[in-house]
């Protein structure tokens, strides 16, 4: 199975609550009004947001799967690059990341 951006986000959609909406400007996809599926900014990978101890371990035991760039570096999210060699664990570290976000408080209205 390889994965792409329209594969991942199929996958996102198919769990409880998702949608697809923007985010800074690009097509995301989101659960309780917070995105956890993102394009990214490198063009082999996509974004995904987890806590900061997950990632640490994905990047320790998978770094042929799972990245950072600077840009990343401190801040809940991972890139995942589209060739991993693991595709069934992507898909389940896109249901845990559904999970942690679907759990955590929405995101305060933007102010205008």
């Amino acid at each position: 199975m390889s994965l792409d951006w329209e594969s991942v986000t199929a996958f996102a959609l198919s769990l409880p609550g998702t949608e697809l909406a923007p985010y800074y400007g690009a097509p995301s996809v989101k659960v309780n009004d917070r995105a956890f599926v993102m394009p990214g900014r490198e063009p082999d990978s996509f974004c995904l947001a987890l806590d900061r101890d997950t990632i640490a371990m994905l990047k320790e035991t998978a770094p042929e799967t799972f990245w950072q760039t600077p840009h990343y570096e401190g801040w809940p999210a991972v890139l995942v690059r589209y060739d991993s060699p693991d595709p069934d664990r992507v898909h389940a570290l896109i249901e845990r990341s559904h999970a942690w976000n679907a759990a955590r408080r929405k995101p305060k209205p933007r102010r205008t």
